[in-house]
């Protein structure tokens, strides 16, 4: 209660002194309306209106209307649909912002982000501020809002991908001691990372949280810090960006701070651990999570099952994997599709086959990539038959369509084993599926044809491969 009095008076410097009174005429016609609205039936109220004022209504009157029914903020919404579909209104920023105003107090957040990504859309502008912003704060007072609206703006702003307006809006908010929930400004700090980078991300988190100028931001007394989520969006983005070091320099500030990691904090340290294969360090942090009482989860797993793979060390792997079976964690197609590539990758390729089978038989979809490793591990082994019939089943039972990578492992799988016609049937197809033959396919037949003696086509060969491949040279 004490930070909504702060933010009221915080906008009263902005906001306009009460309107003037309405003249007779208009107070009769909102008193009339708001009658018809709350005490006649749904069927007859909408055509009641239309008789009385086909007319219609002007954007002050509809706003006097609307803040009377602020209370049934369902019916509010109502009549401003019914008013656009019949034409009733030329609806100003004052009042979209009455109902956004209406629908914001009352929590009734899909609404009001449609609502004010609408108004973003009708008023364009190339202001720092949208529009809108500016007609929200005017009418803050008069409409008895709550601070919610404000984040609900930059939500809007961010679907709309409006993220200097977003930024601007939290920053003007803030010098004036207002503050979006601390989930609004996570929300903000993704996206920022997400499309102009992590060090953006980074830098906007500083300023969000007054880091930036070692200014603690306080509404009422009440210290606004970042919690675990927004340490975790910032370390996400280091992580997808491959700044391995930068994800151990936020947990230290997550520590600092007096914040304690989660489970998917944890995670994400993993996974930078695991990307580096220090994996000992990564078990270090898997057992503090017991330590500490946290559960370890689908993410947990999944990020170890797949750092011992990478490494090689798939009997640890499997390890987690059974211990996740244990616990009641449900596997995933990511856990399986780690030690599918795990075992290729150690030329154990019947390992990885029944546990692609294990894969299937729990109604996991297995990625087009995942095929392309059981390909190469089968061609790698000289099973080209297994192989085709592998690729064969995966093409009819889970619609996955193969990629350049599978053709070519078949197509110089069959060329070693001199089956030349089978080859030249798959090349073709893999043209009609958009895939060109590269070097490595012209190679395999040329090596074909000069093992079967076809050396003027083994010519040919090489011409056409010098030809085509030319034009890729000068780019």
């Amino acid at each position: 209660m004490a930070s909504s009095s702060i933010i009221k008076r915080s906008l009263s410097s902005l906001s306009p002194p009460p309107p003037p009174p309405q003249p007779a005429a208009a107070q009769t016609l909102v008193s009339t309306v708001v009658s018809i609205l709350k005490h006649h039936r749904s069927k007859s109220r909408w055509n009641e209106i239309l008789s009385l004022f086909p007319t219609g209504f002007t954007p002050s009157e509809f706003s006097q209307i609307t803040l009377l029914l602020r209370n049934t903020p369902h019916l509010s919404l109502r009549f401003f649909f019914f008013t656009l579909r019949h034409s009733l209104c030329n609806h100003s920023l004052h009042s979209y912002s009455t109902l956004i105003h209406t629908l914001s107090r009352s929590r009734l957040k899909p609404q009001t982000l449609t609502l004010i990504q609408s108004s973003l859309i009708h008023f364009p502008d190339t202001n720092k501020t949208p529009k809108i912003f500016e007609t929200l704060v005017k009418t803050y007072r008069q409409c008895d809002s709550a601070p919610f609206v404000f984040d609900l703006l930059i939500k809007a702003c961010l679907r709309s991908r409006r993220f200097d307006q977003a930024i601007e809006i939290a920053r003007m908010l803030r010098s004036r001691g207002i503050f979006p929930n601390v989930s609004t400004c996570n929300s903000l700090i993704r996206s920022v990372s997400k499309f102009r980078g992590c060090f953006a991300g980074y830098d906007l988190y500083k300023q969000v949280f007054g880091f930036d100028s070692e200014v603690k931001s306080r509404i009422g007394g009440v210290k606004i810090v970042p919690n675990v989520h927004t340490f975790n969006v910032i370390m996400l983005a280091f992580y997808q960006d491959g700044l391995m070091e930068k994800v151990g320099e936020v947990w230290g500030e997550l520590s600092k701070l007096g914040c304690e990691p989660n489970s998917y904090s944890y995670s994400i340290f993993m996974a930078a651990y695991c990307d580096d294969g220090k994996m000992g360090e990564a078990v270090k942090l898997w057992e503090e999570m017991v330590i500490k009482g946290l559960k370890h989860d689908a993410v947990a797993y999944n990020t170890m099952v797949g750092g011992f793979c990478r490494i090689g060390e798939v009997g640890k792997a499997e390890g987690f994997f059974r211990e996740m079976g244990l616990s009641g964690v449900e596997s995933s197609c990511v856990t399986f599709e780690h030690l599918i590539n795990g075992y290729c990758q150690i030329g154990d390729v019947d390992s990885a086959l029944l546990l692609y089978k294990d894969m299937c038989r729990k109604g996991l979809r297995p990625e087009g990539l995942t095929v392309d490793v059981v390909i190469r591990g089968l061609c790698g082994e000289k099973r080209v038959s297994e192989a085709l019939e592998f690729l064969g089943v995966a093409m009819r039972n889970h619609e996955i369509a193969p990629k350049r990578k599978s053709y070519e492992f078949l197509i110089k799988g069959l060329c070693q084993e001199g089956r030349t016609e089978e080859a030249l049937k798959l090349q073709a197809e893999m043209v009609g599926k958009g895939f060109e033959p590269n070097s490595e396919i012209y190679s395999a037949f040329i090596d074909v044809n000069t093992k079967q003696g076809n050396d003027e086509l083994a010519g040919m060969l090489k011409k056409e491969m010098a030809e085509t491949q030319m034009p890729k040279k000068q780019e």
